[in-house]
């Protein structure tokens, strides 16, 4: 790595060291997307795309609640 480019990042690249914070998260997010992309092989609307997105990944509860 370029020593300036190391200098640059040092603090982002100590503070995931200490935390031991990465973007796996983010990673698999994304992957959940793409997969349900090419899944859905093409969506007509932008809005349609939206929804399965967050149908899928939104963490939903879907049950009913036991209202007391």
């Amino acid at each position: 790595m370029h020593k300036g480019k190391m200098k640059g990042n040092a603090k982002g690249i100590i503070n995931a060291i200490e935390t031991g914070a990465n973007n796996a998260r983010a990673e698999r997010i994304n992957g959940a997307i793409q997969e349900l992309k090419t899944r859905g092989r093409g969506y007509r609307k932008t809005e349609n795309f939206r929804i399965a997105i967050l149908f899928f990944n939104g963490n939903l509860k879907m049950f009913p609640q036991n209202s007391q």
